[in-house]
């Protein structure tokens, strides 16, 4: 155990943990809804500072994030447990265990240590991902701040339910985040996830606010969140709340965890919505989980020219120079692009 952060302790031994929005109260021996923050004797601990459960290199674009030092190499860490309960988790093993009594595993790593094999690896940033970063919090915090003094870029893969005092602390060592946006309706993440729509919009005009590098991702399940209409109004939100040149990305599902009667979606329905995010004004959407289509590769808005070519998660080439296009002079928002 490590002890926790963002929290406060009440007279009769609970403790209300604030580092997401579901503001657990815990009782003595009790544990958060994302199973791996406990009260011992009055005092919040994290179960998985020192445990990570996933640690790979990975191109940035796996994330996904495609706008942020495109072509570059991310050392990727996760720990297990989540603040969500989603019932189409696609990595429900590493997420939900701990909710389900499960034992926490992981390797013995410290932030130093990942640091240090990141550089080893000649990677360009740091992402915390493959679970959700706010349940692992205290070591996304000391990484990053360790990464930064050592060059390296933080990113976040989060499904953006974090508490407002979460992102001030992470404030000034994150650099880029794709968010999940799941559903633009209430029922959807009450229903599917344990949680509220809401505190994910709020997020995600904070995070604009603070500079980060922003990138959304939908999962577009079949009969949940797959209508045009509610599309239409999650989009309309994204240009209007955060911006046109926020890209945003349609990912397939594919059965899982608890929806394994759920078919796959169709490409048509994700082609659908591609169309959906261009009329809303959206300037970069992007196809995921369906290899090969050409909706991966970036776009100018200007000339709609090809200028960043994708195979798979993989930067083939890119026909810029400073940003911008080298048709027509058209800047491509991003950072670190060529």
């Amino acid at each position: 155990m490590h002890p926790a952060r963002l929290w406060k302790g009440n007279d009769d031994g609970s403790v209300q943990c604030r580092l997401c929005s579901h503001y657990c109260a815990i009782d003595p021996q009790g544990i958060g809804k994302c199973g791996v923050r406990t009260n011992r004797e009055g005092s919040l601990y994290t179960l998985v500072f020192d445990k990570v459960a996933a640690l790979n290199l990975d191109p940035v674009e796996k994330k996904p994030i495609y706008h942020f030092h495109p072509g570059t190499q991310s050392f990727s860490l996760g720990t297990m447990g989540c603040n969500l309960f989603c019932s189409f988790c696609q990595n429900d093993a590493l997420s939900q265990t701990p909710k389900l009594g499960g034992r926490i595993s992981g390797e013995t790593v410290t932030p130093q240590q990942i640091v240090q094999a990141a550089k080893r690896y000649r990677a360009h940033s740091i992402s915390y991902t493959y679970s959700e970063p706010t349940v692992f919090f205290e070591l996304v915090q000391d990484t990053a701040v360790l990464a930064k003094q050592e060059g390296l870029k933080n990113i976040l893969v989060s499904n953006g339910f974090m508490s407002p005092a979460c992102l001030k602390e992470l404030a000034s060592t994150v650099d880029a985040i794709n968010v999940d946006l799941k559903a633009f309706s209430e029922r959807f993440y009450e229903e599917l996830c344990g949680a509220q729509l809401r505190p994910v919009l709020n997020n995600l005009k904070a995070i604009r606010k603070l500079g980060w590098w922003l990138e959304v991702t939908t999962l577009i399940i079949p009969g949940w969140n797959d209508s045009m209409e509610e599309l239409r109004e999650l989009t309309r939100f994204i240009v209007a709340e955060l911006g046109p040149e926020v890209p945003w990305h349609i990912s397939r599902f594919h059965p899982a965890n608890r929806m394994w009667d759920c078919p796959r979606t169709p490409v048509d329905t994700l082609e659908k919505a591609y169309t959906v995010g261009r009329e809303a004004g959206l300037l970069y959407v992007y196809l995921g989980n369906v290899p090969g289509s050409r909706l991966e590769n970036t776009f100018c808005p200007g000339c709609e020219t090809q200028v960043i070519d994708r195979k798979g998660f993989y930067v083939s080439k890119q026909s810029l120079r400073g940003g911008r296009c080298n048709e027509c002079g058209q800047r491509i928002a991003g950072v670190g692009l060529a």
